[in-house]
């Protein structure tokens, strides 16, 4: 469960976005054009302490593009190479945001819920000590073979930073698309993902156990 606040950020979202993907070398878009929000979906941190958020936007008429990012309140060490930017949330104060594929909270929330099919956090919003629901703006569902448990994510040994962007960790390897609607099936049980304009299921990541060496 992601519970949300009615809160300002500066920078907004989008606009720490507009700043740091295009220099990503993975991103298509048109020049000069500002990012929209296409749709999000969240996983939960069991530990409660990082926002895990993934935003698909797209620049004008290029391809959608899947961004996902955490929400921290310190800095992660190590992972300087990861940082989106800082932000200022007017109930939470300072976040430090990351390109989550560097992060192994991330890691093993998006492993989590690819083996085992645990779906996306559902939202709600704190207000006046209520907690009021916020509808999904997309579904994701996983295939392949579903594990009861899924092997403990330690750390994250490497990452190329590619489309798509292979995550190996100590445990587990995962594969996160990066445009989306223009990849061969890879290898790994699957996590797709749909919204309004797109009823079409698209793969969005794998993930496979790695093999005792």
């Amino acid at each position: 469960m992601a519970l949300l606040h009615r809160a300002e950020l500066h920078p907004t979202k989008i606009e720490f976005l507009t700043a740091w993907l295009p220099a990503r070398p993975w991103f298509q878009g048109e020049a000069g054009v500002g990012l929209e929000r296409v749709a999000a979906y969240r996983f939960d941190d069991p530990a409660g302490e990082v926002g895990i958020e993934t935003m698909l936007v797209r620049a004008g008429a290029g391809p959608v593009h899947q961004v996902p990012l955490t929400y921290r309140g310190a800095p992660l060490d190590g992972a300087e190479a990861w940082l989106v930017g800082t932000c200022e949330h007017s109930v939470l104060g300072r976040r430090w945001v990351y390109d989550a594929c560097g992060d192994p909270v991330y890691a093993a929330a998006l492993a989590t819920a690819i083996l085992t099919n645990a779906g996306q956090a559902e939202e709600y919003f704190e207000q006046d000590g209520r907690r009021e629901p916020r509808a999904p703006s997309m579904a994701i569902i996983a295939d392949g073979p579903q594990q009861a448990d899924v092997p403990r994510i330690g750390s994250i040994e490497r990452v190329a930073d590619g489309d798509p962007t292979r995550i190996v960790t100590d445990s587990v390897e995962l594969t996160v698309v990066r445009r989306l609607g223009d990849h061969v099936p890879l290898p790994g049980s699957r996590l797709a993902g749909t919204w309004e304009t797109q009823p079409a299921p698209l793969p969005l990541a794998y993930a496979a156990p790695r093999r005792p060496s």
